[in-house]
């Protein structure tokens, strides 16, 4: 009973704590796009499944002479419970007119509707949604190269596991990814310090009862995991599938990245455990701390500023247009 009301509180404050900073659009412009027939066409509701949230948009640009294109993914916030790839209309539309194809993805959310769906189920359908929007662009005339995947909080989760789990997989090599705010693993020792002061030390207490955060894990993964498996640390390989982090290798991706070190949404500690995952195997990455922030890195424009400048950057060297 308690467990279900953790975890119902905790996709509360998800869906609420949305990434705001983009829509808020603090920059004048500098990451929007005067929208119109010059720059692009959308293409919206196209299907990629037979499941009722199958449906992608789909973002060409109106220069469509050039012999390859590079796709840029964005996933959409949301809690894993709530949002629309409508919502990401901004950045698709700006991504689109520096010369991508964009698309927004959506995924069956959690719900009483759905209660099957979880953080792995989720991934999945973005894994199978993929051939279909290169072979939606191709259909279109833009002969799709290389990809980049992204996202906002659970869709930047969604983003890291496609770029890290499952980049072996995709049609077109994946060249980088980038994202906020989104969990990249289920370590029980970040978990247990979510919204506590960054800088104190962690323990796990053999003596407190983690059932909540059983609870809250076994939703997540869709694997039952029981507060004994965390003294044994068996539940590590029940989270393995929905924790990007544990699967960082040295052929990773280039990697821009977020974070509220306030966040009280997800947990702030698990993002330091993917900066050091990427330093490990010298993987070209920019991991950017909003030190006054929380989940909507609402404090920290000047890094904010930052993070969107990391982006432009990387896409013009890991995923160049022409």
């Amino acid at each position: 009973m308690w467990g279900l009301i953790y975890v119902g509180a905790f996709i509360a404050s998800f869906v609420i704590s949305a990434v705001v900073k983009i829509k808020a659009d603090p920059f004048g412009g500098k990451y929007t796009a005067h929208w119109d027939s010059s720059v692009g066409t959308i293409c919206t509701d196209l299907s990629y499944g037979e499941g009722e949230a199958n449906k992608f948009d789909l973002y060409v640009p109106a220069d469509s002479h050039r012999e390859r294109y590079g796709l840029v993914v964005y996933l959409h916030a949301g809690g894993f419970t709530s949002g629309d790839k409508s919502g990401d209309a901004q950045i698709l539309q700006w991504l689109c007119a520096k010369g991508y194809v964009a698309a927004g993805i959506n995924y069956t959310l959690f719900s009483e509707k759905n209660p099957d769906a979880n953080v792995y189920t989720q991934s999945v359908e973005i894994r199978e949604s993929i051939p279909f929007v290169i072979a939606e662009a191709e259909k279109l005339g833009y002969h799709i190269d290389k990809m980049a995947v992204s996202g906002g909080s659970a869709g930047h989760a969604l983003a890291m596991l496609y770029a890290y789990r499952d980049a072996a997989v995709s049609p077109v090599p994946v060249t980088m990814v980038f994202g906020a705010v989104g969990p990249s693993c289920f370590y029980l020792e970040d978990w247990i310090n979510m919204g506590a002061d960054p800088q104190a030390p962690v323990a796990v207490d053999p003596n407190t009862d983690y059932s909540n955060i059983a609870e809250l894990f076994s939703v997540m993964a869709g694997k039952e995991i029981t507060a004994d498996m965390f003294e044994s640390g068996a539940y590590l390989e029940q989270v393995k599938d929905i924790s990007a982090a544990m699967w960082i290798d040295e052929n990773t991706v280039p990697t821009v990245c977020a974070y509220g070190q306030w966040d009280k949404v997800q947990a702030f500690l698990a993002s330091k455990r993917l900066d050091r995952a990427l330093t490990q195997y010298d993987i070209p990455h920019e991991y950017i701390v909003c030190e006054h922030s929380g989940h909507g890195l609402q404090n920290d424009n000047a890094q904010f500023a930052r993070y969107m400048e990391k982006i432009s950057e990387y896409l013009n060297t890991y995923m160049p247009v022409g």
